[in-house]
Order: C-alpha cells, then structure tokens, then sequence
C-alpha cells in the first residue's frame, strides 16, 4: 500500500515539479494569439474555457489504456508502478505538453504535418498513413471494449450488435458535428462519472485495506516473460501514448491562451497516470497474485477484471456506476479518435470543414473499415495498437527533439524518452509474432543499431535545421495564408 500511495503522491509532485521545468524550457508567450482566435472557423477551431478544455483532453486520452493496459501490466508486479510513475512524469506529460505546444504554435496542425516540418516532408506521407492506422485501431478497439462491459452489465438483454450500433451512431454524431455541439456539453458529465468511479475504486482499496504488493528486491517482477520491451508496450496510455499525439491537436485548436497548456496537457497526462495507477494497485491485489488474475484475463479479458473488482470493491449499485465510468472512457476516446483521423485527412487533403459534406465524405470511409476491424480478435487488435501507439509516440517525442534542438532549448527532455522508446518498440517489433519473430538477444542488438543510426539522422537533420535558421513557430504575419 506504502508503493501505492507514494506513486500517487509522485506524480502529484511531479505535475509541480517537472512540469514547470518542462513549461520554463519551452517557453510560454501569454501574449501570442492561439489557433482558437487567429483559425476560427466555428468547428475545430473555437475557444473554450480552460476548465472544458482540461475535462475533454482527459477525456480524449483516457479510453480504456489506462485501465486494461495497466491490469495487463499488473502481471509483471510492482515494477509496474515504477513505469508509471516515471513513464508519465518524464515521457508521457512530456510527449503530450509538446504535442500540445507545437500544435498551437503552427496553427494547430496534427502530427503528421508536424513530423513533416521537423522530421522531413517524407515523414509527413508515413506519419500520416501511420496515425490513420493508429486512430481506426483506437476507434475499433474503443467501439468493442465499451460494448463488452455495457453487454457484461445488462446480463445480455441486449443483443452486442445492438449496442455496437449504438455507439457507431454517436461516434458518427460527434465526429460531424462542431466540436462544442456534443463534445462540448456531454463531457462535463461523463467526466464526473470517470472522477466518481475512479476515486471511488482507489479509496476502497485503501478502506477494505487490500493487500496491494510493495516494491521490494524480492517482489519487484514475478512474472515470467521479460519486462523489457513488453511492460512499456502494455502499459501505454497510463504512462506514455502516442494516441495522445493524436489528440492534442483537438484541443490546441480550442485553448484560450499559452499559460493553460501545462494544466491541459501535461496536468491532465498526471491524471490519467493516478487512474493507471489504481487499476493496476486493484488488479494487483484483488485475485490472489499474478496467477488468479491471469487466469480471470484468459477467461474474460480485462473487461470482466473490471466488473468483478468493481463489485468487490463497491458493491452492486457502486460498481455498476464504476463500470459505468470505465464505459465512459473509451467512448470519449473513440469519438475523437474518428474526428482526429477526419482532421488529419483534411489537412492532408486540404479539404475545409466549415461544409457538412465535406466531413462526411471523409469520415464515412473510416466507419466502414472500422465496422470491418471489430470481427477481429480483440487481443490481436491490441497487440497491433499497443506497438502502433507507442512507435506514433516515438515519433512525436523525436518531433519534440527537434523542435527544441533548433530553439537551441533542452531538447533532451525529449531525447532521453524518445532514444529509450525507440529501443523499446524496435526491440518488441524485431521479437514478437506479429513482427519478425527473431529472438529476443537478436532483437536487442536490431534494435540497438536501429536507435544509433536513428540518433545520427537525428543530430544531421537537427544541425542542417539550426544552420538554416529553420522557422519553428508559424510567424503570426503568416496565418491567412497557411489558412
């Protein structure tokens, strides 16, 4: 309980801390007029208050990864917590504050057109096949996972196809219509749902004193298969995801003025590290040890360790809004996962959105092949987005280097997460069945010559980029024309 609490109050310090150093470094202008004014456009681009902002970005990046990722990784013991501690202080609100940053200093552009700025014009046509692939995998497996625990929490009165209708329905709603339309107002209640499940969960297991592990020499990692790379893998989104990379863009075409990026971004990234955190403390002490939860995961997934640590904890009607909250996640993901990707393709395409007709020709591409993916097995589709989200936010953080290497600022802050990461996802790729199926030492050497050749194309680029005089920030004299 001790590593519990203390993880808990980490990443609180944290947030004070290392987010300030992290802020002072890249250096807020409170007097730069934000995409939200200078873009508006009545859809994407309008101010929100900073309090709405804060609800929707938790609520954009907090879908079912912080909480089935962190019940995956509760397998490998109380090292678990040691990732997510330091993954989100130090990578993940990292990764996101810059995302956010960037975005809202080059009118609010997504990632892809963001990696093509930094990281070469190539990278733009990768990236962005490759956040397309990220943002149907998030979509389908946020379509599924929430439709499992509503079927679970019904007894099955209703038919599962009936409730993945459901949610198509309003994933289509919410990715056509003006962000504050749906989004804007159906997320202050959700949101109050996800804060009373989550809170509820963690206070219990204090109350009933359950017997969380303690980190300690003996008990660090019981588990079998080896922490590295698969841990930083299964344990994304409560500690570094590249899906978040995604979504930040959404909202730094909403944000009123630079000072609220470290709340928004980096601050909502800590909250969502203190949810993975309780999962991962509930799903470590509430089955008898690594064997009793691995044998509820073989026979309901983490949807049913959801359910029954819902109900131990809280009880019928307690763990029936807690469900409720943990429902409530992915489908705030799910719905700007499908508007993300509908804004990347615009960019892309240079097609405006002011027109209805115009998000509806590209979005309903996405539906169909998303319907497509949810016959899929969900631990395939899992596999596949976990190694997806974390390269998206390999590259995001490499995007983040670069910026701040050309600023002549600390670019380190985001080198030292994107190297280990960059290891990290070589390795699994190079390891696991879905990828090349070496073995594990032959992975580890791939991965070490494909992270150095990656760090010397890195300083080349980086180098050229300062020489050059690169223009990191879209000069405001430039906004009617990029527009």
């Amino acid at each position: 309980m001790y590593t519990f609490m203390a993880g808990i109050a980490l990443l609180v310090v944290g947030y004070f801390t290392y987010g300030k150093i992290v802020e002072r470094i890249f250096g807020v202008n409170e007097q730069r007029q934000t995409p939200a004014y200078s873009h508006s456009d009545g859809v994407d681009y309008l101010p929100m208050n900073k309090k709405k902002n804060m609800l929707i970005q938790l609520l954009n990046i907090a879908g079912v990864g912080p909480i089935f990722g962190p019940i995956m990784g509760a397998l490998y013991g109380p090292v678990a917590f040691i990732w997510i501690v330091v993954g989100c202080i130090f990578a993940g609100a990292v990764h996101d504050y810059l995302t956010g940053m960037i975005s809202i200093r080059n009118r609010g552009a997504h990632l892809p057109e963001l990696a093509g700025k930094f990281l070469g014009n190539g990278m733009k046509h990768v990236v962005n096949a490759f956040a397309i692939l990220l943002l149907l995998l998030v979509g389908t497996v946020f379509v599924t996972s929430p439709a499992a625990l509503l079927h679970n929490l019904m007894d099955g009165a209703v038919g599962l196809g009936v409730i993945l209708g459901a949610i198509f329905i309003y994933y289509l709603l919410a990715t056509f219509l003006p962000i504050d339309k749906i989004i804007g107002k159906l997320y202050p209640a959700f949101g109050a749902l996800l804060l009373i499940s989550a809170v509820g969960v963690g206070v219990m297991l204090l109350v009933t004193g359950a017997p969380i592990p303690e980190l300690t020499l003996t008990n660090m990692h019981p588990a079998s298969a080896p922490i590295f790379p698969l841990l930083f893998l299964t344990i994304s989104c409560g500690a570094l995801s590249g899906f978040h990379a995604t979504q930040t863009p959404i909202i730094s075409r909403t944000t009123q003025n630079e000072r609220h990026g470290r709340k928004i971004f980096y601050g909502m990234m800590i909250a969502e590290g203190v949810i993975a955190m309780i999962w991962a403390a509930a799903a470590m002490s509430l089955f008898q040890g690594p064997v009793g939860l691995n044998e509820l995961l073989a026979s309901g997934g983490p949807a049913a360790v959801v359910s029954e640590a819902s109900g131990l904890l809280l009880g019928a009607i307690g763990g029936t809004l807690a469900v409720l909250g943990v429902i409530v996640l992915p489908i705030t993901s799910g719905d700007t996962a499908f508007r993300s990707a509908r804004m990347i393709i615009a960019d892309y395409l240079k097609v405006p959105q002011k027109k209805l007709l115009n998000r509806i020709w590209i979005a309903l591409p996405l539906f169909v092949v998303s319907f497509a993916l949810t016959k899929i097995d969900f631990t395939i589709l899992w596999r596949y987005f976990s190694w997806a989200n974390q390269s998206t936010a390999v590259i995001a953080l490499w995007v983040g280097a670069m910026y701040l290497f050309v600023a002549k600022k600390n670019y380190w802050i985001a080198m030292i997460p994107g190297i280990f990461m960059t290891m990290a996802t070589m390795t699994y790729i190079l390891n696991a069945g879905i990828g090349f199926g070496l073995s594990l030492n032959v992975s580890y050497i791939g991965a070490v010559i494909v992270t150095l050749a990656v760090i010397a194309l890195f300083y080349r680029s980086a180098v050229k980029a300062r020489a050059n005089e690169m223009p990191i920030d879209l000069p405001m004299k430039d906004w009617e024309q990029a527009a």
